[in-house]
């Protein structure tokens, strides 16, 4: 169960066989769950087809499980618990990462929280010492991979973060390794040509298109590109770079979490903003998407206070309809070789549409692929397509398929998406050969 990289160096392979990255995000599991509890998230997320969960380590000071067992002595990242029973912080943990490969689900580790090494006390030698620990313990884990950072701009503290993705490299030979960076940010700003750095990963964040300053701690610095909800350009800039490496989207917006994260009476982001990240930067050749939920992230019980203005339990969050629709993603790109695929705009006539008017398209060996978020007429170039093409339309809300039969070739073929007659009218029209 090794994951390595596809040939091209744009996706990943399992055991020589494409991987698709549906990854959920999970940061809070050790300090929220019991081992049953956890088994059952699991069990949940395996049974949709998720296959990576990102989960921290040490997540913020004095990080305790559920069974009230520490993570460090005395926040030392130089002394982690050395208590091997099985409650125990670092036996659960490895307990919860054997109990994922059961399932068939690699585990994207962050050792802790970026603030940790951007603060010091994660840094020079203590690096050495903390990540001899987790080699000691998940470096024979195959369903393991490394995430670095942790909401950090990597120019916080460039030469640590290094430190940790090269002691990694070293110590956990055959784990992939990315970095998890700041909102609105791309690991490749900072680290693109490290050789530790196996893929990119972008954190899209939770704002608006008219959210660019909040006044809060989580706004951009001048000198970073604001493209607000545009996801795909982050893919765009990212492929463009060498050496090639595989890049996706590690955080989108939440599924009902605040627009702009910070205040509860604004409006809250919905399943139908979920498929749109997720199909935009797919079409824009990303390896893979990572969902999130608002009450799965923090694991909210109910009987503590939630952050982000949280209203569900974890347990009801198990069932949103966001963490259902993007297994449908997985299933489609799955069907057309999407490792294969390259963005193919050329293709859409028209596309002059900005922010959810603007459409996307994929080509691959076996399939053109167009999603549109709002559901207006699509034009396509479809004398660019084979002969003999089929075309059918894709709903990402139920998986389903439609076909309309032969498709003419002309240099403008306009279609106009079925009315799905609730909610959002967002499809994918697909043509196959």
């Amino acid at each position: 169960m090794r994951l390595t990289l596809s040939e091209n160096k744009r996706h990943f392979s399992l055991d020589g066989k494409p991987f698709f990255w549906l990854g959920d995000t999970a940061w809070l599991l050790l300090e929220k769950l019991t081992f049953e509890e956890a088994l059952v998230y699991l069990d949940n997320r395996a049974a949709k087809g998720f296959n990576v969960i990102q989960m921290t380590l040490v997540h913020k000071n004095h990080y305790t499980n559920r069974y009230g067992s520490p993570a460090l002595i005395d926040d030392d990242f130089a002394r982690p618990n050395p208590d091997t029973t099985p409650d125990a912080f670092w036996s659960l943990a490895r307990r919860v990462v054997d109990a994922a490969a059961q399932r068939g689900i690699f585990m994207a580790l962050l050792p802790s929280w970026g603030n940790f090494v951007s603060g010091g006390a994660l840094a020079g030698d203590k690096i050495d010492v903390y990540t001899d620990f987790l080699a000691g313990h998940f470096a024979d884990c195959e369903n393991v991979l490394w995430l670095v950072g942790g909401d950090e701009r990597g120019s916080a503290a460039p030469e640590d973060y290094k430190r940790i993705g090269n002691c990694l490299r070293a110590k956990c030979p055959g784990h992939l390794i990315g970095y998890h960076p700041f909102g609105r940010c791309s690991s490749s700003q900072w680290f693109h040509e490290e050789e530790w750095l196996d893929f990119n990963m972008f954190q899209s964040g939770h704002r608006r298109y008219d959210q660019l300053r909040l006044n809060q701690w989580d706004d951009k610095v001048d000198a970073e590109t604001f493209v607000g909800e545009d996801n795909f350009k982050y893919v765009q800039h990212d492929r463009a770079l060498t050496p090639a490496k595989p890049v996706l989207d590690g955080e989108p917006s939440y599924e009902l979490i605040p627009q702009g994260l910070h205040d509860p009476s604004q409006p809250y982001w919905q399943a139908c903003d979920v498929r749109r990240y997720a199909y935009w930067s797919l079409m824009a050749g990303a390896c893979g998407f990572t969902y999130g939920s608002n009450s799965i992230m923090q694991f909210w019980r109910g009987v503590e206070k939630g952050a982000y203005g949280v209203k569900e339990v974890w347990q009801e969050a198990l069932h949103h309809h966001g963490s259902m629709h993007v297994t449908h993603a997985r299933a489609l790109m799955e069907s057309i070789d999407w490792q294969s695929g390259v963005p193919a705009q050329d293709y859409l006539v028209d596309n002059d549409g900005e922010k959810y008017d603007y459409n996307l398209a994929l080509r691959t060996s076996r399939a053109l692929c167009v999603y549109t978020y709002t559901g207006k007429p699509l034009s396509v170039n479809t004398a660019l397509l084979p002969e003999g093409v089929t075309g059918w339309w894709f709903d990402p809300v139920s998986g389903g398929k439609s076909c309309f039969g032969p498709v003419e070739r002309m240099e403008k073929l306009t279609l106009t998406p079925p009315d799905r007659l609730c909610g959002q009218n967002d499809w994918v029209l697909m043509f196959t050969w």
